[in-house]
């Protein structure tokens, strides 16, 4: 009986020392940023583009959605197959149209989006088959569809033939709605019958309020340009700015509730899958990290995403010059990667502020889906974006003469 009590004892000890340990708190990462919001506009849900490239289309409609939702108070999920669908079919016959000699890819640009608004208008989502579903996955993959369509546009585009006819449209367009879905001409929304031009004159926005904004050196200041990337194949017009007043743009439209559609590079070090972007500075970071250059070098790009992870928002960040972009734009380390959509500002536990950017990967990274940038990131980093010229200060509004 006592040999029973004793092990009886020593199992409760093994036990409580066992609780104990589970409820040791984690010890806590000092440097994992703690974000105060100093303010988020309303914006719509969550989107995952999966395994598409077509952040210019999700990170696009969003905008417009949040830019309907500021205008009426209504929430509506537009639909980017709609816009894919009729995107492809356009970009392919220009790259018919110039022998093959431009780029048929899955990529574009805000420039899109607002065409297609304009010009053959835009249904919800229900109103066209769901991502995916067509051929039997659950979201888009485009593997399948552009291992088709790319040799099917550059078969047409190459051929040596003296006369083509228009039957390659007619085949282009069925592969569209096989891996799209067909563009309806006429749906019904909460019981009302529309057209997707008549839907889109009932969504409260007026299309001709949208305007792009960049900021570089190789075009006179105050006046417009097409923006040198392949992407922006419809050789749309930006406005250039000093990079000082494009940010003062975003901060003046945040605080004005109005959001901004941004494009520009994610492919530096700094940008995280956690849902972090900093414009790191290199040399100060690897010292930090305890490595010399030649080890940073040496690194992976995961290797590095990790340590500056582990710096957290002690990360050291480069301050943006107007040079450096310039530089950067045309060494070709400053790219058009990514389409994305800022909403609102936030500050972390040192006071630092970060834009919060919607992304278009799902409820990923730390914050669900959410991005916080640094000003630094997206000073160093933006491309273009589009924006409502209602949000930009009237001082610029005056110089760019809108």
């Amino acid at each position: 009986m006592k040999k029973i009590l004793t092990f009886a004892l020593m199992a409760m000890v093994a036990l409580s020392a066992s609780a104990a340990k589970k409820k040791a708190p984690e010890k806590k990462d000092q440097n994992k940023p703690v974000f105060t919001t100093i303010k988020a506009n309303p914006i719509t849900s969550i989107k995952d583009q999966n395994r598409s490239g077509t952040c210019w289309d999700y990170s696009t409609l969003s905008f417009f959605e949040a830019e309907i939702l500021k205008a009426t108070g209504k929430k509506y999920t537009l639909c980017e197959a709609f816009v894919a669908n009729k995107t492809y079919m356009e970009r392919a016959i220009q790259v018919v149209r110039y022998h093959g000699d431009c780029q048929f890819a899955q990529g574009g640009s805000a420039e899109d989006v607002l065409h297609t608004l304009k010009t053959w208008g835009i249904c919800p989502i229900d109103a066209m088959p769901f991502p995916g579903s067509l051929y039997g996955d659950s979201l888009n993959n485009f593997n399948e569809f552009f291992s088709i369509l790319e040799p099917y546009v550059a078969a047409v585009s190459k051929s040596t033939a003296k006369k083509i006819s228009n039957q390659w449209k007619v085949g282009l367009q069925g592969i569209l709605d096989a891996y799209l879905g067909k563009c309806p001409e006429k749906f019904v929304y909460e019981g009302k019958e529309y057209t997707p031009k008549s839907f889109m004159a009932s969504l409260g926005i007026n299309l001709n309020d949208y305007v792009s904004i960049t900021s570089y050196t190789h075009h006179p200041f105050y006046t417009a340009f097409a923006v040198e990337v392949q992407d922006n194949w419809r050789f749309p017009l930006s406005y250039n700015l000093p990079m000082d007043e494009m940010m003062q743009i975003i901060d003046y439209a945040i605080d004005n509730g109005y959001t901004v559609a941004w494009g520009g590079d994610v492919s530096e070090d700094g940008f995280t899958r956690k849902g972090l972007a900093y414009a790191i500075d290199s040399k100060a970071t690897q010292s930090l990290a305890g490595s010399d250059m030649a080890k940073w070098l040496k690194l992976t790009t995961e290797k590095k995403r990790d340590l500056i992870d582990s710096l957290g928002c002690t990360v050291p960040e480069i301050v943006p010059t107007q040079q450096m972009r310039q530089e950067r734009f045309d060494n070709w380390e400053l790219t058009d990667d990514h389409g994305m959509h800022i909403y609102g500002v936030a500050k972390d536990q040192n006071g630092k502020e970060y834009y919060m950017v919607q992304n278009s990967w799902g409820e990923t990274g730390d914050y669900k889906g959410t991005w916080y940038m640094t000003k630094a990131f997206i000073a160093a980093n933006t491309m273009d974006f589009l924006i409502n010229k209602n949000a930009i200060p009237a001082a610029i509004r005056k110089k760019l003469g809108i």
